[in-house]
């Protein structure tokens, strides 16, 4: 039991100083640490990534970062797709559902790599970035709201609840490029809107695997008080440290994650 709430703690410590995708290193701390396969641990870590977004869901909507009607229409596609990716999991063999989480781990530690290290790059070489679908309006200060604006959140949505129901991640990883993508919004205002879509597609995904009996409550309850103790102590530490050299750091632990994993599928 301590050992599970200290996989949880360390999820929501890397929640805590990484952002909205650092909830996807739950499901390999379940595997290696207490022994789950990836069927077991993806449930379970999805509660805590719930539990863990809805707390940071709710500080942005009190601060007004949060866009909601953007949120209301990511999670309601990613609601739809969630229990498609949740059938598929507990469907899959373990080493293919493993090599496949896998693949997903290292591309986004690229990612994750990428973008830390472009974080001093001057604007001027953004400038020639295209205008995205979704644009806030000035003047209302909400989003115009259009059919290509729609279309790209919707989509973003279906990836993120599809992911969600099949590896147990929140999704993170792809709300957060996609916000930055296909809108305009602030940094605060995207992690946030993450967050809230996070929080809505992972909860109904548990509520998904609590019905069909396939979440272990005794493991995910330990865990996911673990997964909150540390995000709330990780958050009393993230503004000292350096964004761009954790995000790095996080980045080279989860390609070493998904190397283990390929080896233990193997």
């Amino acid at each position: 039991m301590t050992v599970v709430v200290l996989l949880g703690f360390t999820v929501g410590i890397i929640l805590a100083l990484t952002g909205a995708g650092g909830g996807i290193l739950a499901v390999p701390l379940l595997v290696f640490g207490a022994g789950l396969s990836m069927a077991q641990a993806g449930p379970i870590g999805l509660l805590a990534v719930a539990l863990a977004a809805a707390l940071g869901a709710i500080m942005g909507l009190k601060s007004g970062t949060v866009r909601y009607k953007a949120a209301m229409l990511i999670a309601s596609a990613g609601i739809l797709c969630s229990p498609l990716g949740l059938w598929l999991a507990q469907r899959t063999p373990n080493r293919p559902l493993t090599i496949v989480f896998a693949l997903v781990l290292l591309f986004v530690a690229w990612r994750v790599y990428q973008r830390a290290a472009a974080t001093g790059t001057p604007a001027s070489e953004h400038e020639n970035r295209p205008a995205p679908p979704c644009r806030i309006d000035v003047q209302r200060g909400k989003l115009n709201w259009t059919a290509p604006c729609a279309r790209a959140l919707a989509l973003s949505g279906v990836v993120a609840g599809g992911l969600s129901g099949l590896l147990g991640v929140g999704g993170g990883f792809v709300m957060v490029p996609a916000l930055q993508r296909y809108t305009d919004l602030s940094t605060q205002s995207i992690l946030a809107t993450s967050l809230a879509v996070i929080a809505l597609v992972s909860f109904s995904g548990v509520a998904a695997s609590a019905a069909t009996g396939h979440l272990q409550w005794a493991i995910a309850l330990p865990f996911s008080a673990g997964a909150l103790l540390g995000m709330t102590s990780g958050r009393l530490v993230a503004s000292r440290l350096a964004g761009a050299h954790l995000q790095k750091a996080f980045a080279l632990v989860s390609a070493g994650v998904a190397i283990a994993l390929f080896i233990r599928a193997m």
